[in-house]
């Protein structure tokens, strides 16, 4: 018999849409809850992304996967309704869009927990519910712009401002927004009262950036912005060895000096002019970075270069592509990638859950459902609504099914 799932029982209503709030509802899917994701007419945009596998697109995949698919038209009077009727019958309700939308539409805190007192309603948004900023449109891009993370990359790695190629903030959010809901949870079982969890993207950033703290102490103090950390991962040399194999050490070398001087078997070093102390070894550190990058051109085997560095108990890693987990021992040996295509499909790898419990289980069940799969299911189990009754709403329209091509 399997081990339970931690979130059996939760039933959630998925109003998000793109990635913040997705990954959020994936991550409770994966613990267990019976997530319903609502979507538009013309489905959640990141139905039109490439590739797709099956007719069904990948990115939508990874972001949905478990979930139950239903399709409403929320333009229409009687959208509305039935999505107010699933509401008023779930644990949590999750929602990004922006702060009045869904209060327009009868669907906002106010109304849904005045028909179900004890729901968890999440919603995630750039700025929040309140304050001047709450109505302005902010997607991960302009988080990254806004919260200092572009800029501190640029000035960092001494390079131009460039945009992030993972959509940190979304995915940030979504993390915080699950550990919120859970706590919620956990307080309703004590209080048997919901609430409104009000996440903002903005926040979560400023909280995911960890030198935030640093940033605002020495922007008052007056301090030095160019003071080199131990914990800094822009301080950290990128080296390449003699096959052309890209390899990464983390850690400050004007701190690790000693270390390095160790792995090399070159103590003399520690008695140069130029690296004798850690100012000097500030001063000279592209002369530093040159030691280290001739050091590494020796090796022409990657699995040889982490033994020497291990000996002084450095760290290293090898730059892959993110196809390359595919092949890697860990991947196959601790089971971080589960295949849910299917005889139409083939195989479609998504990341399982980074979730072992030792008396519960979690991960990517299921398929990846196409757009208002789950309709019938969804409104015969939870709205006790016969054949005749859902054959009328999709005849107006309320109802959408669009099976993959």
């Amino acid at each position: 018999m399997s081990a339970p799932r931690p979130l059996a029982g939760v039933r959630l209503l998925d109003l998000s849409g793109v990635l913040s709030g997705p990954s959020c509802g994936k991550a409770l899917a994966d613990l267990g809850a019976d997530v319903i994701k609502v979507e538009p007419p013309e489905g959640d945009l990141t139905r039109t992304a490439q590739p797709r596998v099956g007719g069904l697109p990948v990115y939508f995949a990874q972001q949905n996967c478990g979930k139950r698919c239903v399709s409403v038209d929320l333009g229409l009077d009687a959208g509305r309704a039935l999505v107010a009727d699933l509401a008023a019958s779930c644990d949590v309700v999750l929602e990004n869009f922006r702060p009045g939308v869904l209060d327009r539409l009868g669907l906002g805190y106010a109304a849904i927990s005045a028909r179900n007192p004890s729901v968890v309603y999440c919603s995630i948004t750039g700025y929040g519910q309140d304050g001047s900023m709450a109505g302005r449109r902010a997607y991960a891009p302009v988080m990254h712009a806004e919260l200092g993370l572009m800029e501190f990359s640029a000035r960092k790695l001494h390079a131009e401002p460039r945009q992030e190629a993972v959509s940190h903030a979304d995915l940030h959010a979504g993390a915080q927004a699950t550990i919120g809901i859970i706590a919620a949870l956990y307080q309703r079982e004590h209080t048997g009262e919901g609430q409104h969890l009000d996440v903002s993207m903005a926040e979560v950033m400023l909280q995911a950036t960890e030198w935030t703290a640093v940033e605002l102490a020495t922007a008052t103090t007056g301090g030095s912005d160019d003071l080199l950390h131990i914990f800094g991962s822009f301080n950290a040399p990128v080296l390449r060895l003699g096959d052309g194999t890209v390899v990464h050490v983390p850690g400050d070398p004007v701190s690790s000096f000693p270390a390095w001087c160790a792995a090399m078997q070159r103590p003399e070093l520690l008695e140069d002019e130029r690296f004798s102390s850690r100012a000097a070894r500030h001063a000279h550190r592209e002369e530093m970075f040159d030691v280290f990058e001739e050091f590494a051109s020796t090796f022409s085997r990657f699995d040889d270069f982490e033994v020497a560095l291990g000996k002084a108990r450095l760290a290293v890693g090898q730059m892959r592509a993110l196809s390359d987990v595919l092949d890697a021992d860990w991947v196959r040996e601790r089971g971080a990638l589960v295949d849910v295509g299917d005889e139409h499909s083939g195989p479609l790898q998504l990341p399982r859950s980074p979730f072992r419990f030792s008396a519960a289980t979690a991960g990517t069940t299921g398929r990846p459902a196409w757009q208002g799969q789950h309709n019938r299911e969804v409104l015969r189990e939870l709205l006790d609504l016969h054949d005749d009754a859902i054959d009328v709403l999709e005849r107006d329209g309320v109802l959408v099914q669009r099976p993959p091509s």
